[in-house]
């Protein structure tokens, strides 16, 4: 209750009061108590899914009013993730800019574990998240996802060890291992790691990758910022797993081998909203600023 009425800058009594006149109008209980908690009641539960029609509905004719303007204005609030940000939005801003001069696209850098509350709260309007191999991407009420691009992974280890690796190991062995992303990573079980920070996609899916080669990682730093990760393995500080768009410019230091898993990238919005035009036009001009090197995101997206 207490999370419900900061969402909505309410006071927990005020919601509890909205909540006690719904359920007189449904005439059965929607809530009920767990310690100090509360749980929708079945009933609860089917009126939220009723919600969520209502909602989409409601996205769908502010999309057909929109349509009906002429001309697309003001301001299209969106949430992307750094690297997005650095290598694919800029050229979409560019087309957008060319093609609708009065619209006013505004970019928040949000992760993508927060892009589901944003929407729902009306804080965004449209957004790129992302999904890796080891953490697939849950639905969440209310919104609709649409792919856009896959994204090779990397095992990033400094260089003088992969060459050691390479010189040790028996003939054929690393092109066996580079096939072979258990075998991969297992190379570095003894290794210190760089991961993202905790609650992040990106520290998930190094940890769990790690996991299924059957070794739980030593993460000796916790940075975000793939450029910086990428500095720490050259000074020969660990080994990390990077997507594609992460790896800027070319390193001699860092050694680089390809895995068998993708992070696989989507864009976001209330479900209703596919059909809104600023919303729709934002999305044609990411797919036009998609670099062609990046693969075609795997059809279970």
């Amino acid at each position: 209750m207490a999370a419900v009425a900061e969402a909505l800058a309410f006071s927990p009594s005020a919601v509890s009061q909205q909540l006690g006149v719904l359920e007189r109008e449904a005439g059965l209980p929607l809530l009920e108590r767990t310690g100090r908690r509360v749980r929708l009641t079945p009933a609860g539960e089917d009126l939220v899914r009723h919600a969520e029609a209502v909602l989409e509905r409601l996205e769908q004719a502010e999309a057909d009013l929109a349509g009906a303007r002429s001309g697309l204005a003001g301001a299209l609030r969106v949430g992307s993730f750094p690297t997005a940000t650095r290598a694919i939005v800029p050229a979409a801003l560019v087309t957008l800019a060319r093609r609708h001069p009065r619209l006013e696209p505004m970019i928040s850098e949000t992760d993508p574990a927060a892009v589901a509350h944003a929407l729902r709260a009306g804080d965004l309007d449209v957004a790129l998240v992302h999904e890796y191999d080891f953490v697939p991407a849950q639905r969440e009420p209310g919104l609709t996802t649409e792919p856009l691009y896959g994204e090779a992974m990397f095992l990033a280890a400094p260089a003088a060890h992969e060459a050691r690796v390479a010189h040790e190991a028996p003939a054929g062995t690393p092109q066996a291992a580079g096939r072979d992303q258990g075998a991969v990573l297992r190379t570095h079980a003894e290794s210190p790691w760089i991961t993202a920070t905790p609650g992040t996609l990106c520290h998930a899916m190094t940890v769990r990758a790690c996991q299924a080669a059957g070794f739980t990682p030593r993460v000796r730093h916790q940075v975000d910022e793939f450029a910086t990760v990428l500095a720490l393995v050259a000074a020969g500080q660990g080994v990390a797993v990077v997507p594609q768009l992460g790896i800027t410019g070319a390193d001699h230091a860092v050694g680089l081998t390809r895995l068998l898993m993708e992070r696989r990238t989507q864009l976001a919005f209330r479900s209703g909203a596919g059909a809104h035009p600023a919303v729709a036009a934002f999305g044609a001009a990411l797919r036009a600023a998609v670099p062609p090197e990046l693969a075609s995101p795997r059809a279970e997206a």
